[in-house]
């Protein structure tokens, strides 16, 4: 569970916006938004497969790009 401690001169915006930052690093409001509806196993293992494929992309980009 998220949660924010607010300090005693911290203004409510900044607060909210820590908050914010908290909840969309953790993943909360992708799980949310995937678990709204019912996944079948045939789309769950497509979506797997997408997201393997764009790890394995992003892994040969970083490879071939020069280090400097």
């Amino acid at each position: 569970m998220t949660q924010v401690n607010v300090g005693k001169n911290e203004g409510i915006e900044s607060a909210l916006r820590r908050f914010r930052r908290q909840v969309s690093q953790s993943g909360i409001f992708a799980d949310l938004k995937r678990l709204r509806h019912f996944e079948t196993p045939q789309e769950k293992h497509k979506r797997k497969a997408i997201a393997r494929r764009r790890q394995k992309r992003f892994r040969r980009q970083e490879s071939n790009s020069p280090m400097g």
